[in-house]
């Protein structure tokens, strides 16, 4: 005969399995980058999967294959492509001493700057190039890191396809919350991350696309180069294109090119950054939008935990936290309605 009675059991089942959570999800904290991304991928890839063995009657296998194969050429491979042109590019800057030298002089033709200024806007550049160096997946330096974490995305997220049914079910069954807002909140997380990763990503590529164009027909230097920086700056509203074009656009006035800085100050102001706007209205009635503020928090967040991924996972993560809110409000609000109708006595219910 058990010591425990029947729901001492449960309890105590409870608390291993709350236990053995913990530890399992602390033994993961080195690979949550790719869990995430696999969620992520996962929200992105559903529609177009479900399309093609719904509709079309493809194979399941064959079609996940085949998306995968297509989200690496289009997204993985470009992106760690771009990754390693801003690494070279920055530490070739950071082995050139002079060039901070002759940009600090530029800038002293143009604006006053004391020597005790030039020198900390001089060390503070470095720093920053180390940093920036710092955020970016490089393959060189953390080839196996990267590898494996690509491995595990894609692996997970195969089986996550072709059994979307299954998985799909558990989520709504292990959920701590109704059916209903099980649901809700699948769809507010799909619209938040279809917002965020390709509404975002569509108005930064364009923005930084717009920018290297310009900087290539106005004659600027590495034009590919700062198009790449300035459309991973736009996944943050604060900063944005501004603070690449319109430094270069007072280099060029140092050097005496007013035509050139001037076309690249009115067409930032006017095209540039207006397109954002635009987009963000456009793409708001499509699938909703995410606040300004919530991005910049998120991206404090992100950065620190995911390096240049944090751009877009900080974000993400916040705003599946504030989702996880509202819905836990009207959960508590809907208990507490209950319960205040149960203590209504049955006289005064008419």
């Amino acid at each position: 005969m058990s010591l425990f009675s029947y729901k001492q059991r449960n309890n105590i089942n409870l608390v291993i399995i709350i236990a053995l959570g913990c530890l399992i999800a602390y033994s993961l904290q080195g690979i949550f980058g790719s869990i995430l991304s696999t969620l992520v991928m996962y929200t992105i890839l559903r529609p177009g999967y479900l399309y093609l063995i719904n509709r079309k009657k493809w194979n399941k296998r064959f079609t996940a294959i085949l998306l995968l194969f297509i989200s690496v050429v289009v997204i993985i491979l470009p992106f760690y492509g771009l990754s390693n042109m801003v690494i070279a590019k920055i530490a070739e800057l950071q082995n050139d001493h002079l060039y901070y030298q002759n940009m600090l002089l530029k800038f002293k033709n143009l604006v006053h700057v004391s020597r005790d200024l030039q020198n900390l806007l001089e060390e503070g550049l470095r720093k920053a190039g180390t940093w920036a160096t710092e955020l970016f997946p490089s393959l060189i330096s953390g080839a196996f890191n990267i590898v494996f974490g690509l491995l595990l995305m894609y692996f997970l997220l195969y089986f996550m396809l072709i059994e979307h049914e299954t998985f799909e079910q558990a989520l709504v069954k292990y959920a701590p919350f109704r059916a209903q807002n099980a649901y809700r909140f699948a769809e507010e997380m799909r619209n938040t991350t279809y917002a965020n990763v390709v509404g975002q990503g569509l108005i930064s590529i364009v923005q930084g696309s717009l920018l290297g164009l310009s900087f290539l027909v106005l004659g600027y230097n590495d034009p590919l180069f700062w198009g790449v920086i300035t459309a991973f700056i736009c996944f943050v509203p604060v900063l944005g294109p501004p603070i690449i074009f319109v430094p270069a656009a007072l280099m060029q006035m140092a050097n005496g090119h007013n035509f050139e800085a001037w076309a690249m100050l009115i067409f930032g102001f006017v095209v540039i950054i207006n397109i954002d706007n635009v987009l963000r209205f456009m793409i708001a009635k499509k699938v909703g939008n995410i606040h300004p503020i919530i991005t910049v928090i998120g991206v404090v967040i992100g950065i620190p935990l995911f390096g240049i991924l944090g751009l877009v996972f900080g974000p993400l993560l916040l705003s599946y936290f504030i989702l996880l809110l509202k819905i836990y409000e009207t959960s508590a609000l809907a208990t507490e309605r209950l319960e205040r109708i149960k203590t209504i006595p049955p006289e005064e219910a008419f």
